[in-house]
């Protein structure tokens, strides 16, 4: 099968095509013939080892998983004898949480993985672009039990974690505040943001409302520049580790001192949380965000364009 490969860390050059061994599926595995795929900051980042503790993760002076890409959407293609959620033919969308791999022809999953029926109202390419930015979005809103009213103010509203976190929060009854740059400030609108703020021409850490959670899902601000529009009891997120792992060193810090908390919860990708998802975008409290769509041919131009900074939400990778 024809596969995207990468032997070494660097620029999105390091990438290969080369034709690999198809997979068979186990006993206990479903083999997905994927129609799309997605690139996202994680896969990024592993093919640049950066930071650099990734590599005791992904291999200290080579990468152990060669083929990188998590979202997928697809049809199963064979299952193994102790298969009883799905059959062959199924239309199937979910993540490969860290056995990565999608970026490939095919991927075998077990039925525990994250992978359910793909929804009838997605196609597949908005399917692949779900799981990723609401799983990492949902990991760090359900931990601040949103209640109606709740003012939220998402940093980074027009990116795929972003894009996702303004839908589950509104989803939660939350009146959200979306920051992003000019040329975003409908999309997220049509999100469903109550507020917009358009960070070329304001600064959102010195905005006068205060706010229950902010959640910068895109880590370029910090707990210390945000703390003045955090109410009392309020909570800090961030998807970034940090200067120094900061803030995972101040989840620790406020859970013990002061009355705003920062929290750095870590994601698991999780087959629950993929139906939860599957129920919201039935229902059209969820959409996918697609700003570009290319072939698996073009994968590197893909990556380029993913490393600018500038997408709004998710970057499709098409193998059908």
């Amino acid at each position: 099968m024809k596969a995207v490969v990468y032997e070494k860390y660097g620029s999105p050059d390091v990438l290969e095509f080369r034709d690999i061994d198809k997979p068979v599926p186990k006993d206990n595995e479903i083999l997905v013939k994927i129609h799309a795929t997605t690139i996202n900051r994680t896969d990024c980042g592993l093919r640049k080892a950066e930071p650099f503790i990734a590599r005791f993760f992904t291999g200290l002076i080579r990468p152990k998983n060669k083929v990188l890409g998590s979202e997928f959407s697809g049809v199963i293609e064979a299952i193994g004898r102790d298969i009883n959620r799905f059959q062959t033919g199924d239309n199937v969308f979910g993540h490969s949480g860290d056995k990565f791999g999608t970026h490939a022809e095919y991927t075998c999953l077990t039925e525990n993985d994250p992978v359910v029926l793909k929804p009838q109202n997605m196609t597949y390419e908005e399917a692949a672009s779900v799981c990723d930015g609401a799983t990492l979005a949902w990991t760090y809103l359900s931990r601040a039990d949103i209640q109606k009213g709740y003012k939220v103010l998402v940093n980074g509203a027009s990116g795929s974690i972003g894009s996702a976190a303004v839908q589950l929060a509104k989803y939660c009854g939350a009146e959200v505040t979306g920051v992003c740059s000019t040329a975003n400030v409908e999309m997220v609108k049509a999100l469903g943001a109550d507020r917009v703020i358009d960070y070329t021409k304001d600064d959102f850490t010195k905005d006068a409302r205060k706010y229950e959670v902010v959640f910068d899902a895109v880590g370029k601000s910090s707990f210390s520049r945000c703390k003045n529009i955090i109410k009392s009891g309020g909570i800090y997120f961030s998807t970034e580790l940090g200067f120094m792992a900061q803030n995972p060193f101040l989840d620790i810090l406020t859970s013990k001192i002061g009355n705003k908390r920062v929290m750095f919860p870590l994601p698991k990708y999780k087959k629950e949380d993929v139906l939860f998802f599957k129920k919201l975008i039935e229902e059209g409290h969820l959409k996918a965000v697609i700003d570009r769509s290319y072939p698996l041919d073009d994968i590197v131009e893909a990556y380029r364009y993913v490393e600018t900074g500038h997408k709004k939400g998710n970057v499709v990778i098409t193998l059908q």
